[in-house]
Formats: C-alpha cells, structure tokens, sequence
C-alpha cells in the first residue's frame, strides 16, 4: 500500500525546525568527541576523507575529490595533513605506478574506531534516559530518514560513476 505523498509533503516542514535541532546538537556531540582525542585533532572534512577512504580503500585522489565535491587541490592538501598526522597512506596502484591509491594507516583506522567509540558512548548516555518506546519510534523515524538522505545521494553516485565512465 503506498502513502500519500502529498500529506507527507505537507507535514515535513512543521518538523524540519525540530530535526534541524536535533541535527545541530548531534553535530556538536560529534564535535566534542573528535575534539577530545588528544592525539593528532582532525578536521570534520579530514573525517569525512577518512570515512570515504575506509568504505573504498585504494580510491584514487580524482574519484576523491569527486565523492568530495571539491577541487583537486583542496582534496590533495586534506590528504597531505592527513598523511602527516600518520592516517593516510599513499602508494602507487600496481599496473598504473603514476597512480596513487589511498589508504588508511593502522593509526588512522584507529583514530576513526576512538573518535566512534566516544560518538556511542555518549549516544548511548542519551539513549538510555529514553523510553523503550520512544528509543523504538526513534530508530524506526532514523531509518526512514536515512532511506530519504541516501537515495538523493545514491543518484549523485551513480551520476559521478557515468561521468568517470
């Protein structure tokens, strides 16, 4: 059975100020747990590098820069700092040594695994002084909303994989 989606269009914007919130405050938790390692601090688009490079490990700096959406150089100096913090490691792709591949290190990959344990750790917190319920309603209205991001974001990726093609 499909929902109406006139309906549906109608009440998003009574709780876009709400979400917008929400959003805002898990941003600044986000931040604060980045923040706080003492090792190495990262930027959140070093982050969001080190996110794409560890779904796709071996990405060159072109495809990056387009996951990105950003000019080469911006992408090449987000790759320097994080190749001098020691979280990225850059080494020509067998077949094509003019290529590079990019790869999270050891420390980078955990650096990301901290910076998530401190995100749970503090979700968690708010989570536990939750409902049952209201934790249920609130997985079941993340999941339908990360549905409605990703698919915006898939059709990006598949027009970003016609363009290379």
């Amino acid at each position: 059975m499909r929902e109406d989606t006139t309906a549906l269009h109608q009440q998003a914007p009574a709780a876009l100020p709400e979400v917008s919130h929400v959003l805002e405050l898990l941003e600044m938790a986000w931040e604060r747990g980045r923040d706080a390692l003492s090792t190495a601090p990262v930027s959140a688009a070093q982050i969001r590098v080190m996110y794409i490079i560890e779904r796709e490990p071996g990405i060159n700096l072109s495809t990056l820069r387009r996951r990105l959406e950003v000019a080469a150089p911006s992408a090449t100096r987000l790759c320097d700092r994080l190749q001098a913090a020691g979280f990225l490691r850059r080494t020509p792709r067998p077949g094509d040594r003019r290529e590079m591949q990019l790869t999270l290190t050891e420390a980078g990959t955990a650096h990301l695994r901290e910076i998530r344990r401190r995100r749970e750790q503090a979700l968690r917190q708010a989570m536990n002084r939750m409902t049952p319920v209201t934790r249920d309603a609130l997985a079941a209205g993340l999941a339908a909303l990360c549905e409605a991001v990703a698919e915006p974001l898939r059709y990006a990726e598949e027009q970003l994989i016609e363009e290379s093609g």
